[in-house]
């Protein structure tokens, strides 16, 4: 508890630091309030009531869509799309810039080419948003149907619409509003990012999505308390034990995150001649770092996008056949969504670690800086061992990434709550402890260079004190 405060002393003796960490606490309340704003048109309590009568199943998928904006998506919010849509369009780019080879070369045109290509995404954010905000519009009106009351003129007309969307003029209105209010919304939410990155602590985009996640844990953890405590489903013994295990899983994911293979490599400068004589300036003894979840939480996201497809257009299939295919996914909590879920989440591991580690760039760029593998030849022979340690470590990576992608339905299955088994693995608790990690090492840097400047003063100090009392 004292190196705690400590550390948060020291912290908050750095002007600047605090000043960037009270900015970005100011930005995430705004993205917070933002959230509990509903769409002009919608009755939230409505909303809330549909949702408690909701099935298990259907109250899974609707949370899964609603951990990255914070329940924004639950209530129907300004903020309902959230950021996702400039997530979906960054990763598109990523996917384009390895196809199309006028991508490629904007890519390599350092700080202008890395502008042009956030403006390209951008603009991919809107048109995403564009194609969102209709079908999230349509899902409000599939699910929440108004009650019709033909003998009354008034505006109120179900428990869920403030408007008469069954007329040709109130659905115009509606879904006008609608489609302008909840793209403008993610375009807040990016703005809010920059301004933190900017501003803040930096890394502004994942603290959003952080605190959408966040955010629900302190709900999770009351439901949870109660429903061992009070209900009677296992008391203390069992709570404790729930805890520990989610204290496991929380230290399995930072081992699994912090997880990396070293490739050592050499820098052999030139010889520099001095007359008849050669001398070998020096030897640098480097490495490359290879991640065993290099591709991050991009493989889950990826897979539950195609998981969603059957759950969306369930519905909408006439074929019997499909219909019963589509069936086994239903439940997000069962075993055959849950089996192709971690199929497909070590499939995409393999293909997003391809595609976003150039091993032939590596190669080349070792050979071009006159760097080298001991005992491995430049060229091809680097390439296929350095391929060879990635497929080497990406496969025990991918199934672990599995492993904590499908265990929130474990935990649901064994009788912990709906709420609190989304923080038991999937991409909720790997962005958490991704992000935590990343700002624990940005407060790092800056305590580092705050101390080791003052250090250097000091140092400095002490020489002029020690050079003024020689020369006297």
């Amino acid at each position: 508890m004292n190196n705690f405060l400590i550390i948060f002393h020291n912290i908050w003796n750095i002007r600047e630091l605090r000043k960037k960490i009270i900015i970005t606490l100011s930005f995430l309340l705004v993205y917070r309030f933002g959230a509990y704003i509903p769409i002009p048109g919608i009755n939230p309590l409505g909303i809330v009531d549909f949702m408690k009568s909701m099935n298990s199943g259907s109250k899974g998928l609707m949370q899964i869509l609603s951990s990255f904006t914070g329940g924004a998506f639950n209530r129907a919010s300004i903020l309902a799309l959230g950021i996702m849509p400039y997530i979906s369009a960054s990763i598109i780019i990523q996917l384009m810039c390895i196809v199309i080879p006028y991508l490629q070369k904007v890519q390599r045109d350092g700080e202008s080419g890395k502008r042009h290509i956030n403006f390209i995404t951008r603009w991919l954010t809107v048109g995403i948003c564009l194609i969102q905000a209709p079908l999230y519009l349509i899902s409000l009106t599939k699910k929440f149907s108004p009650i019709n009351n033909s003998s009354s003129s008034d505006l109120f007309l179900s428990n869920t619409y403030l408007l008469n969307i069954n007329t040709f003029y109130g659905k115009i209105l509606f879904w006008t509003i609608g489609i302008i209010i909840l793209t403008s919304g993610t375009l807040f939410t990016m703005w809010l990012g920059d301004k933190i990155t900017d501003e803040g602590i930096g890394n502004g985009i994942s603290l959003i999505i952080m605190s959408g996640i966040i955010v629900r844990f302190p709900d999770s953890i009351v439901k949870e308390i109660y429903n061992k405590l009070n209900i009677g489903n296992g008391g203390m013994i069992i709570l404790f034990f729930e805890f520990l295990l989610w204290l496991i899983v929380i230290l399995f994911c930072i081992v699994i995150i912090q997880s990396i293979r070293k490739i050592p490599i050499q820098y052999v400068s030139h010889y520099k001649s001095l007359g008849l004589s050669a001398k070998l300036i020096h030897k640098k003894h480097q490495y490359i770092p290879l991640k065993m979840t290099a591709a991050g939480v991009m493989p889950i996201i990826f897979s539950q996008a195609i998981m969603l497809f059957p759950l969306t257009f369930f519905n909408y299939v006439n074929n019997e056949k499909i219909k019963n295919f589509f069936y086994l996914f239903q439940d997000v909590y069962g075993l055959w969504y849950n089996l192709a879920f971690s199929i497909l989440v070590i499939i995409f591991t393999f293909f997003y670690t391809a595609i976003t580690i150039p091993v032939n760039q590596i190669a080349d760029d070792l050979k071009r800086n006159g760097g080298h593998i001991p005992k491995i030849k430049p060229g091809k022979e680097t390439v296929e061992y350095i391929d060879s340690i990635l497929s080497k470590i990406t496969l025990p990576g991918a199934i672990l990434l599995a492993i904590i992608a499908i265990l929130p339905s474990i935990v649901f299955r064994i009788g912990i709550t709906q709420n609190f088994s989304l923080f038991y693995g999937g991409t909720s608790l790997l962005i958490v402890v991704g992000v935590m990690l990343d700002l624990i090492q940005q407060v790092d840097i800056y305590l580092l260079n705050y101390y080791y400047d003052d250090l250097m003063m000091i140092k400095n100090h002490n020489n002029s004190r020690y050079i003024s009392n020689n020369k006297m």
